[in-house]
């Protein structure tokens, strides 16, 4: 039976369209629909109810080598307040997951990891820790709520203070109230999921419902709309980034999934680093990920097969209609031979092929 998040009852007040997703009931889209929803992400902002994602704490003295030896980033260096993103990887260099981390104090942490593998994820860090650290999910604990688009600071300022507004990408502030004395205590995360500006809200699950109303009326005149699952996911595919499950999974490297920025070689020793090590000594992986410009008729949806002529050279990872790029496009995993932009392939659509060509991502990117 799926679960509600606290913010349920917000959705169905707002007219969502409520479907089950990751074991939850979310909305998918609100009576404006996704195509207003994701327009207003690019050109003003939106809200989003994400308390379905899964939060993990990892402490003690051996945190971080807990953290270097789990995940393919290096995690050393960082100071209270930054944020890093990484993959997390088997033995055989699949990703189990991908996350963000934060650093909360010396020796404590902050994981926060997709919805759909939340159980999984806490099990395979309780697998494999080693010396003195310990993993807690808060997951049940914690709401967590999205404000997306150009227009998010102007909105935030309206209810915290200015030194309370992490000014720097992937970075946050502890324990700071949004909404004046009587509002809300959150972390402040300068992350999202959309490729625009925006923030990440952290806090305790009851007083999510407190803190959306706030928003939305400081955002009035800003036009701030809920948004749903839909131009979540329309908004991170326009803007390229990877989606567990599609673009990444327990068979695809991030070496594959064009994440090698977020693996870090030369560290001592991570899980699946010695497979990746190999790939990459190779010459590089066998299949990379590309975008693909539709230059047909149709639209491109995920597991679709990619043809080069006879010769059948990838598969299709996500793919749907771009609402601000007025376009469809989707996102590939095809043979490192035949990736150079420009060239001509073809899609197979129920059995029909639909021309595009391999295009540089990502297929939007915001002007800072």
């Amino acid at each position: 039976m799926e679960r509600r998040t606290t913010l349920y009852e917000t959705h169905v007040k707002y007219g969502g369209k409520i479907v089950p997703f990751a074991g939850y009931l979310l909305p998918v889209q609100y009576e404006t629909g996704v195509i207003r929803e994701h327009m207003a992400v690019r050109t003003a902002c939106g809200l989003f109810d994400v308390s379905h994602m899964g939060e993990i704490l990892c402490r003690g003295e051996d945190a971080l080598k807990n953290l270097n030896h789990l995940l393919t980033n290096d995690f050393a260096g960082m100071v209270p307040g930054q944020a890093r993103y990484s993959p997390m990887c088997n033995e055989s260099g699949g990703v189990v997951d991908d996350l963000i981390a934060y650093k909360v104090a010396e020796d404590v942490y902050l994981l926060v990891v997709n919805a759909a593998n939340k159980e999984k994820d806490f099990q395979w860090m309780k697998d494999h820790r080693t010396g003195g650290a310990e993993f807690t999910d808060l997951s049940d604990l914690v709401g967590q709520i999205a404000l997306q688009g150009p227009k998010a600071e102007t909105i935030l300022r309206k209810l915290t203070d200015e030194e309370d507004i992490p000014q720097k990408n992937y970075t946050c502030t502890f324990r700071r109230m949004v909404g004046g004395r009587d509002g809300v205590e959150c972390i402040i995360s300068r992350t999202g999921y959309t490729g625009e500006d925006g923030f990440e809200f952290y806090l305790a699950a009851e007083e999510a419902p407190k803190l959306w109303e706030l928003l939305m009326e400081a955002g009035k005149e800003e036009g701030l709309i809920p948004c749903g699952l839909g131009a979540r996911d329309t908004l991170r595919l326009e803007a390229a980034m990877p989606l567990y499950g599609h673009e990444m999974n327990d068979a695809i490297t991030p070496l594959e999934a064009g994440l090698g920025i977020f693996v870090k070689l030369k560290k001592e020793e991570f899980i699946g680093k010695d497979p990746m090590e190999a790939m990459k000594e190779a010459g590089g992986p066998a299949r990379k990920r590309v975008g693909l410009k539709v230059t047909g008729r149709g639209i491109i949806r995920e597991q679709e097969p990619v043809f080069l002529g006879t010769r059948q050279i990838g598969t299709t990872t996500s793919g749907t209609h771009c609402p601000y790029l007025k376009a469809p496009a989707a996102m590939a995993l095809v043979d490192a031979d035949q990736t150079a932009p420009g060239t001509a392939v073809e899609v197979e659509v129920r059995g029909r092929r639909v021309a595009a060509e391999i295009v540089p991502l990502p297929f939007y990117k915001r002007e800072k």
